[in-house]
């Protein structure tokens, strides 16, 4: 089992960045893949060791997933960011690397995001 926390979320002008940190705990995040959605919307996924990642396209080149197995924390860095980015940002666990998100059977509680004009 995974219990996961996400922070870092708030308000930003946009063209503006934000890093969203997901906090995990639990002996099996480090076999895990991880992904991060906004509502139920696939956002970007990264695999156990974090060789392999994938994005939405609208997210390609301005959303960077990372994670940190040492210290149990997955990353979402949001460049660019434009008002249709606002949402609650939630961060999840499943057990092969995939985007497809009924696969993903842990879920933090969500960050909101929200980017004004």
């Amino acid at each position: 089992q995974v219990h996961l926390v996400e922070s870092g979320g708030r308000l930003v002008q946009a063209g503006g960045s934000l890093k969203l940190s997901c906090a995990a705990s639990g002996p099996t995040f480090k076999r895990s893949a991880m992904g991060w959605f906004r509502g139920r919307e696939f956002v970007a996924a990264i695999s156990w060791s974090g060789e392999d990642t994938a994005y939405a396209n609208s997210m390609m080149g301005r959303f960077t997933i990372s994670r940190d197995n040492t210290k149990n924390m997955g990353y979402l860095q949001m460049n660019s960011l434009n008002v249709g980015d606002t949402a609650i940002y939630y961060c999840a666990v499943a057990p092969y690397f995939t985007r497809i998100t009924s696969a993903f059977d842990y879920w933090g509680q969500g960050t909101q995001v929200t980017v004004s004009s």
